[in-house]
């Protein structure tokens, strides 16, 4: 099934064709009784079903005895066939707000997650004819969809290479578009904009994955401050023997990166000592 253009005439004008043929009726039935009165009265009876009126953002699909025969886009008043049926389709942008779904995430944790798509009616005939409730059809589809993109990522992971729902928004959010998108298609619906609106761990395991996120955040972190202490003090050695300041051996060396690995990685503030000689008795 696809959208195309029904036959219309300017409703103005119809209604003044319509207004015509009642007064010409009823002076001939006044005048003469003749039956070509009340041939009148049955083309303005005729003429009177046919009148539609469009809003903005709104089509009038047309259907004539079971078959489709065109929408009505255009908003104004109009006249279209008088025996077809006018079916209203809204075409404003519209949000599914998706109840909070408990899922399981790629790493097999349960979640709690919720979106917003915003979509709306592009094929009014598609929309009408090709599955049963449009409208149903955008709820069930949008949360098929959100379950599919939470079993697909982890919801949080402090590897770099390794995506997240909370590491990567807008990356997430282009896929659900892309996926929701997929699934409406059969129904003329375009979708705007899909974002995720609540995430969250399941209550059962809040407390316990809060204790695991903050031990691998400080992993992380102590990970990273290593490696940054290991640079510098590879960078200090090599200037200092690079300008020739000081020639140290591997022993005083091996004191002078401790001392600076001590320094750079210890959590409080390191404590000076200094050196004032050897006292000999």
């Amino acid at each position: 099934m696809q959208e195309h253009q029904a036959w219309k005439v300017n409703g103005f004008v119809m209604l003044g064709v319509g207004l015509a043929t009642f007064v010409l009726g009823l002076l001939l039935l006044l005048l003469s009784g003749s039956i070509l009165g009340a041939v009148f009265f049955v083309v303005t009876g005729l003429i009177g079903p046919g009148f539609v009126m469009v809003q903005p953002n709104e089509a009038r699909v047309l259907i004539f005895f079971g078959k489709y025969t065109g929408s009505v886009r255009e908003a104004g008043f109009f006249w279209v066939n008088p025996f077809t049926i006018k079916k209203r389709v809204s075409l404003r942008v519209r949000n599914f707000n998706s109840e909070k779904l408990k899922v399981n995430d790629a790493a097999g944790n349960p979640i709690i997650i919720g979106a917003v798509v915003v979509w709306k009616v592009v094929d009014s005939a598609k929309a009408l004819f090709d599955v049963d409730n449009y409208e149903e059809f955008v709820a069930i589809q949008s949360e098929t969809a959100i379950r599919s993109l939470a079993s697909r990522y982890p919801y949080d992971s402090h590897a770099d290479d390794v995506p997240s729902l909370r590491g990567i928004p807008d990356e997430v959010a282009e896929t659900l578009k892309r996926e929701v998108q997929e699934r409406l298609e059969v129904a003329g619906v375009e979708v705007i904009e899909a974002r995720i609106s609540h995430l969250a761990y399941a209550p059962e395991i809040a407390q316990a994955m809060l204790r695991r996120q903050q031990a691998e955040a400080i992993i992380a972190a102590r990970k990273k401050i290593v490696e940054g202490a290991v640079g510098m003090v590879e960078a200090a050695l090599a200037h200092i023997e690079g300008q020739n300041l000081l020639q140290l051996d591997e022993e005083r060396k091996a004191a002078m990166v401790n001392n600076l690995l001590v320094a750079l990685v210890a959590e409080g503030d390191a404590q000076p000592v200094i050196n004032t000689g050897t006292l000999y008795s």
